[in-house]
């Protein structure tokens, strides 16, 4: 069998879909199958670092939707002989508008989350609001996903919600959830190592810190940390690290009021060493997040020893297999009492045990495997 695996065009900086991509590259290309992978070219993009907006947009979309298209049709022509042996795995559902250009019968798509279709639709609890632009494309991703006869969700929170978008009852084709595994190698780090490494990024080894990774997009509710250190007051003396995007504006003048600036950490685009060094060092990974589709920080958490609080909403408690502690996200006083109650040195290794556990289930063979039955099912 050779997979061909459709991937996102490289000015979107979608680097989730990428990490995706590469380690379905890696585990198929593990498991003794050829393997491609095919992405659009950047032709009138490259005059943009980025094509997230306004005008860039507009030329990385013919980059993505006009000329693409053609060469995925003359590209699947060639392998018209060996229709048996060539599959097609489109890595992130945003492309599904792509199944119409290629065998539908041999096409497979990964269906990561459901949030920027929900908020074109309406959906306020996506918190992902959407231009008229992004509504019209939203539309046609969610008519393609419904065209899709083989379909891999990443939890069962996101397949059930994407069944009830596309309103097909008694669904007959193969949509099945296939769970996605760590895209790296995740584990607790060597204390002298991590200290080296925190030391390096300015942090103050001697002083706890609580730990976010994501960026600062309102579904991400970075907020409830500051919350949290807020309603702790004395009983809790510690920092609050923020990896990933650099903080909003908004965050910003929220922690000025209440006079947290000097406890807040920004770790601007950790590497992975780095990463690895946060999680295994932070006092507690908290992830209070309103909507996922899966949630890849609480598993990454965990592999790394830190015992993770984690917002209750669906699918965090899925992924986490109630491994976690988990609170209302608009509860910072519940997850500030989540926080405090880590000072049981017992509770605190049970927990950071049962998260090493968890992630057991969440290894790359696992994944591939499944993946590789549904390929070869028969519609």
């Amino acid at each position: 069998m050779k997979i061909i695996l459709i991937g996102n065009y490289a000015p979107d900086h979608q680097e989730s879909m990428e990490r995706f991509t590469a380690m379905l590259y890696k585990g198929f290309t593990s498991s003794g199958l050829n393997v491609e992978i095919w992405k659009p070219k950047v032709l009138f993009g490259k005059f943009f670092k980025s094509t997230g907006s306004g005008i860039p947009k507009w030329f990385g979309y013919i980059d993505k939707w006009l000329l693409f298209p053609l060469i995925l049709i003359i590209k699947s022509k060639i392998y018209i002989y060996n229709d048996n042996v060539v599959k097609y795995h489109i890595c992130d559902h945003s492309n599904a508008p792509y199944l119409q250009f290629l065998p539908r019968h041999k096409v497979l798509i990964t269906c990561h989350d459901v949030l920027a279709i929900k908020g074109a639709l309406g959906h306020t609890d996506a918190y992902c609001p959407a231009t008229p632009m992004g509504k019209l494309l939203q539309k046609w991703i969610l008519n393609n996903l419904k065209k899709s006869l083989k379909l891999a969700a990443v939890s069962n929170y996101t397949l059930d919600q994407l069944i009830t978008l596309t309103s097909i009852p008694n669904h007959p084709h193969k949509w099945q959830v296939i769970h996605n595994a760590l895209n790296a190698p995740f584990k607790k780090m060597e204390p002298n190592k991590a200290k080296n490494l925190l030391l390096k990024m300015n942090l103050n080894v001697d002083e706890p810190f609580i730990l976010h990774v994501g960026s600062g997009l309102p579904r991400k509710n970075r907020k409830a940390l500051l919350q949290i250190i807020d309603y702790l007051e004395h009983k809790w003396v510690g920092n609050v690290c923020f990896a990933g995007k650099p903080l909003e504006q908004e965050l910003i003048n929220y922690a000025k009021e209440l006079n947290l600036t000097n406890r807040i950490i920004n770790i601007i685009q950790p590497d992975h060493q780095q990463l690895v060094a946060l999680y295994s060092t932070c006092e507690a990974f908290i992830f209070p997040s309103f909507s996922e589709g899966f949630g890849w920080p609480v598993i990454e958490a965990q592999a790394c020893g830190a015992p993770v609080i984690a917002s209750s909403f669906d699918p965090m408690p899925e992924v986490s297999g109630g491994s976690a502690i988990h609170k209302n996200p608009n509860d910072f006083q519940g997850l500030g009492d989540a926080l405090y109650s880590l000072k049981n040195i017992d509770y605190r290794k049970e927990v950071i045990n049962n998260g090493f556990i968890n992630v057991k289930r969440f290894q790359l063979d696992q994944m591939i495997n499944s993946y590789i039955k549904l390929h070869q099912s028969t519609i």
